[in-house]
């Protein structure tokens, strides 16, 4: 099956086309920056730009970046303020035409690289550590997803761990690589403390230069780079596009109205 999939972030919004059996990209993938700032208004007209680019008028799964249940945000820590309690779905899918299925952006990134990356075929406690302008989190349990997990914004350090140890701090405070790798290091630490997963991976943009701190950390939990690398919430937003139809049926979480 394929479906288009979106995932919305801080910085950039990123779509493709994904075989949804296969679990890869069947187009290239499209970029357009977040736009400031953030509303939903604005993040829908990005997004009906890259639906536009792809000709697409069938069913998107689209991740977002804080808790989502129903296709309703809750949280909007690296977005507009004005999406918690936003009908998400909805709104995309009235700026797209498209019926629409919303997920956690990491919980995306988990689930697919659970069938499809470096996790695939493993049982046991599996964490996706997503690290970009915040961090994200999704637990799988021998394959089932434990959503809306957001232990990025575990206490560290006086305040939000992704505030201490996210990419874009690197990038911000222009740290090298130890004393980044340091930060990183000292969350997955507290994560392992509350959860001992069997697996963390470390998924987002930096996992393309996972030689540069993955060998450096010490917590016990063996870490591995991401092998979908940044598509995997593509892939994952896709997908669930799939287990909402298994579950209810339809290939969205609301009533598709005409685009304007």
């Amino acid at each position: 099956m394929k479906v288009l999939g979106i995932d919305i972030g801080g910085t950039g919004i990123k779509g493709a086309v994904v075989d949804t059996k296969k679990g890869h990209l069947i187009t290239d993938r499209l970029r357009l920056l977040t736009p400031e700032p953030a509303t939903p208004d604005a993040v829908g007209t990005t997004v009906a730009e890259i639906a536009k680019h792809f000709e697409w008028s069938g069913p998107i799964g689209c991740t977002f970046p804080g808790v989502v249940k129903g296709g309703t945000v809750f949280t909007a820590a690296n977005v507009d303020k004005s999406w918690i309690n936003a009908d998400a779905s909805r709104i995309i899918s009235d700026a797209t035409g498209c019926p629409v299925t919303m997920v956690n952006d990491a919980d995306a990134a988990g689930e697919a690289e659970t069938r499809f990356g470096a996790a695939r075929g493993k049982s046991g406690v599996i964490m996706t550590i997503t690290l970009g302008t915040g961090i994200g989190s999704a637990l799988m349990i021998d394959g089932t997803l434990v959503p809306n997990t957001e232990l990025g914004h575990l206490w560290l350090r006086g305040g939000d761990a992704e505030k201490w140890a996210a990419a874009s701090v690197r990038e911000r405070l222009e740290l090298d690589w130890p004393e980044w790798t340091a930060r990183v290091d000292e969350y997955l630490c507290s994560v392992e403390k509350l959860f001992w997963p069997d697996l963390f991976i470390i998924g987002g943009g930096v996992s393309k230069k996972a030689d540069k701190f993955i060998p450096n950390l010490t917590c016990h939990t063996p870490v591995v780079a991401a092998s979908l690398r940044n598509a995997a919430g593509i892939v994952g937003g896709a997908l669930a596009v799939n287990r909402h139809r298994e579950k209810h049926g339809t290939d969205g979480q609301s009533h598709v109205s005409k685009k304007k």
